[in-house]
């Protein structure tokens, strides 16, 4: 636990079929048995992502909360927090000393970014399907987040993506903020994105959170 007593809290965004929901599911596979977690998703009209992580059975139906918005996904993690915070709130009162909890985005476009005041730290997620172009195409989710995940890189082969240019233009649009190329069917466990959420975890509650360039385990393509 924190010297500070509050769970930390990781915002995970993306665009529509990125992969957030499956990296949720991977990191609480490989963080639950070390850490006290739970997790908030967002839905505009459904629990589909909630749904779909109870069915996995990565954590007890109780850790997992379900937003729905009913309006754009950006609006509830940015612009109007007041349900993705309640829903927080409820879950550090009922489970009592959390560690950490992670907010998924509903799938939103590039610009999406959390709320400083909503979540400590930002992940977010594009895929190898949307093309080599999508780091280029910049928008802050891509250049502002403390973790860029290009996810899907099995995908490569199969739309022809080149995953250098795509390592290329995301380091020219994000400097040394840190970016993790990642396959779930070649690292089911995600381990340099838990290894990454394990370091902001066990971080002083003093060290600044919002948008610092920090060390992480960064793979290339």
């Amino acid at each position: 636990m924190r010297p500070d007593k509050r769970a930390v809290r990781i915002g995970i965004g993306g665009p529509v079929g990125s992969g957030k929901t499956a990296l949720v599911a991977a990191l609480c596979r490989a963080l639950a048995t070390e850490l006290r977690l739970a997790v908030v998703t967002n839905d505009i009209y459904t629990t589909e992502d909630a749904d779909f992580l109870r069915r996995a059975g990565v954590l007890p139906d109780d850790r997992i909360r379900a937003v729905e918005t009913g309006c754009c996904p950006h609006t509830a993690i940015r612009d109007d927090i007041s349900a993705n915070l309640d829903a927080v709130e409820e879950l550090e009162e009922r489970l009592g000393a959390l560690d950490l909890i992670l907010v998924e985005s509903g799938g939103d476009n590039l610009t999406a970014t959390f709320s400083k005041g909503l979540v400590d730290h930002q992940i977010f997620v594009v895929d190898v399907a949307g093309g080599d172009k999508v780091p280029r195409k910049g928008g802050p989710g891509v250049t502002t987040a403390d973790l860029l995940v290009i996810n899907k890189t099995d995908l490569a082969p199969l739309v022809g993506a080149d995953l250098g240019v795509m390592a290329r233009d995301a380091q020219a649009r994000r400097g040394d903020l840190p970016t993790v190329f990642l396959s779930l069917v070649g690292e089911p466990g995600a381990a340099p994105v838990a290894d990454w959420v394990r370091d902001r975890v066990a971080e002083p509650a003093s060290t600044p959170r919002h948008h610092e360039p920090t060390p992480a385990h960064t793979h290339g393509p």
